[in-house]
């Protein structure tokens, strides 16, 4: 994985906009993967109010359809680019980078909380990652960011309705469980829309989040309370 240290480590909020806009143009929504065996998940864990502005990132790995997680790492770090809208991705990709490369067992796509290109400049985090690990990967976002639903949604679980804006499909609202809120599903790159949806349907267990991002989800917390714990017993 050769790129740019901007990519990762910008060093100003224009050096952030120029880069993003470069990854963004590197951003493929076509299938390029056959029929995974390990799927990846990964996700944060933070608080806006800390003072020390630490992120608690994990990954986790799970054979795939059958759904058992086989490796996990996680990474405590502290951020390098500020919290601002529309570029979290580089508030956050770098300790969820440390965190894959902590992996022993690499993942053939990842599914990351967070948007993919249903995003203003068309690179959320999930597309941010996926063109910096150069490998397939899904958006799996819990409220829209941008634009607006093609019309209403369905309540039964399994509903779905394109998400639009400027007169394109960024995404997909997959309502998953009755009487729970949709995710918002997008390619993040090297995939397609159509193949994104049908992972994570497939990943699910009867909770609102696929088996995979929550797992990331419930790893990512345990290592911010193991962080915590550990910062008060110094």
């Amino acid at each position: 994985m050769d790129f740019p240290p901007s990519w990762l480590f910008p060093v100003s909020t224009a050096d952030a906009i120029s880069a993003q806009a470069v990854m963004a143009q590197k951003v493929i929504q076509e299938d390029v993967m056959d029929i995974p065996s390990l799927i990846g998940g990964m996700d944060v864990s933070n608080n806006l109010y800390d003072p020390e502005q630490m992120i608690h990132a994990s990954a986790v790995v799970l054979s795939y359809p059958s759904l058992q997680v086989i490796d996990e790492a996680s990474v405590s770090q502290k951020q390098t680019f500020p919290y601002i809208p529309g570029l979290l991705g580089f508030r956050e990709s770098p300790a969820l980078f440390e965190a894959f490369q902590r992996l022993r067992i690499k993942p053939e796509v990842l599914m990351i909380d967070g948007h993919g290109v249903s995003h203003p400049r068309g690179l959320g985090i999930a597309s941010h990652l996926g063109v910096l690990l150069d490998m397939p990967t899904v958006g799996v976002a819990k409220s829209i960011l941008v634009g607006k639903p093609a019309g209403p949604l369905g309540a039964e679980a399994g509903a779905q309705i394109p998400l639009l804006w400027k007169g394109r499909i960024l995404g997909m609202l997959l309502r998953t469980k009755v009487r729970s809120n949709p995710l918002i599903i997008s390619a993040g790159h090297k995939i397609a829309l159509p193949t994104a949806v049908k992972l994570v349907q497939s990943c699910l267990q009867g909770y609102r989040l696929p088996e995979v991002t929550r797992q990331a989800h419930l790893a990512a917390n345990a290592c911010r309370k193991s962080y915590l714990i550990s910062s008060a017993t110094c």
